[in-house]
């Protein structure tokens, strides 16, 4: 995990915790289970938050191998379609050179 990802975490737990602590006290209720709770409840927001992020960096990583193989391929294609042009209009210029000697004989 990035260290900027654990200080984000770390500080969305901490704000949380100090806002529940706050909020509880301004309506007079002291439970510490709601405290835990709201610590758990950020915490794993932070590591879904954390884990999504995970999962598109490996995405992207993934289309961008894939972007590269086809770029890769479609150059292939291109120059085996050029020389297969080259070939035929080589073809058809001698073609036609042929024809063209044949009608002015």
């Amino acid at each position: 995990m990035d260290t900027k990802n654990t200080i984000y975490s770390a500080m969305m737990i901490i704000s949380a915790l100090v806002l529940t602590v706050e909020w509880l006290k301004w309506l007079e209720n002291e439970n510490p289970v709601i405290y835990v709770s709201a610590m758990v409840l950020v915490g794993s927001l932070a590591a879904m938050i954390v884990k999504i992020d995970a999962r598109i960096s490996e995405i992207n990583s993934k289309i961008d191998a894939k972007e590269q193989s086809l770029r890769i391929n479609i150059q292939g294609v291109e120059e085996n379609m050029e020389r297969k042009l080259d070939t035929m209009v080589s073809e058809n210029r001698d073609s036609i050179q042929e024809l063209t000697g044949r009608f002015y004989r």
